[in-house]
């Protein structure tokens, strides 16, 4: 039975309420998620048997943080239960001019002291025929930078796809020694599939001042030799309630785009990429190119309208938007 894997740090989200600044709010909205999490909600949610591998706190906040993955049917038989901290994000959303912000609070989280050791990966990929990664994880800690590149070099000594997204994450990479372009170098030449963008390569892989997505796709096929299809995600922000939206995907010789859609207002952004990418790893091995292209902008186009990390939508109302219901009536 195929199964997508991926490991990451499972995060609880505290949300200012009804767009309210950190400095008026007196409650928090409280959700779970992590990138890698969203994406194996995503694609589990599509039809895909998926594993999430993390470590967290043994106490009650770090099992109620897996009902989530449990209710969506991703497996958790592999969760480390160790340390006594779980890593937690504020979130206060941005509203038409005024820009959102996130403050991260992880340090010395249960995660960040993850050690490959912990885990039996003989088992874990067993059946496993696509590994995801993050670019967020390496940035967490040296040990979490250590566990990914290890399960990525194993993934595919054994012939496993890899797919990756750079998310760049200026806030993080604060560790003793951290060397985000090195140690991304390292990651992105062992993967397939990879979903990029212009300011994440300028800041990794100091590809600056290119004028088109074919152009980014080329210098990273020319850097990375072994990737074979690279997404990047085309947002234009008019203002933080209204967003157009559309992808491109690099083929190693053809670059696709994606119809653009115009989302407004703009429900809840945090989690579009993430639900980006486990929409392409599901078309990818359902559809043409062309289709899985537009399937992942349509799920992801979707997630602009759900509250929380995770994307709450089925397969067929993707394929509905794709044919052009995008009405939002309701459903009788």
């Amino acid at each position: 039975m195929n199964k997508l894997v991926s490991l990451g740090e499972l995060l609880m989200r505290l949300s200012c309420e009804n767009a309210l600044r950190f400095s008026q709010v007196g409650n928090f909205n409280i959700d779970y998620g992590g990138s890698e999490a969203n994406v194996l909600i995503t694609a589990s949610n599509f039809g895909l048997n998926t594993e999430f591998l993390s470590v967290l706190p043994d106490n009650d906040l770090g099992k109620a943080a897996l009902s989530d993955l449990r209710n969506n049917k991703v497996s958790i038989k592999h969760i480390k239960f160790q340390g006594n901290r779980l890593g937690l994000y504020f979130l206060e959303a941005g509203a038409i001019n005024r820009p959102g912000k996130v403050i991260y609070d992880r340090e010395n989280s249960a995660f960040s002291a993850i050690d490959p050791e912990w885990f039996n990966w003989r088992e874990i990929f067993k059946d496993c025929h696509w590994f995801h990664w993050s670019g967020i994880t390496p940035a967490i800690s040296a040990n979490a930078a250590k566990v990914i590149l290890h399960a990525l070099k194993l993934a595919k000594s054994k012939g496993i796809k890899i797919s990756g997204d750079l998310n760049y994450r200026g806030n993080l990479w604060q560790y003793e020694n951290a060397n985000p372009k090195e140690t991304m170098s390292e990651l992105v030449a062992e993967t397939d599939v990879l979903l990029a963008g212009s300011y994440a390569c300028e800041q990794f892989f100091d590809i600056k001042n290119v004028k088109s997505n074919s152009e980014l796709s080329a210098n990273l096929k020319e850097r990375f030799p072994l990737l074979k299809q690279i997404a990047i995600t085309n947002r234009k922000e008019l203002n933080a309630s209204h967003h157009k939206w559309s992808a491109d995907l690099f083929t190693g010789t053809t670059l696709l785009s994606s119809k653009e859609y115009d989302i407004y207002p703009i429900v809840d952004r945090v989690g579009t990429g993430d639900s980006f990418m486990g929409g392409l790893i599901y078309g990818l091995q359902q559809f043409s190119d062309q289709k899985a292209l537009d399937f992942a902008t349509a799920a992801s186009c979707l997630k602009h309208a759900i509250v929380g990390d995770f994307n709450q939508v089925s397969k067929e109302e993707v394929l509905e938007l794709i044919e052009g219901d995008g009405s939002g009536r309701i459903k009788r």
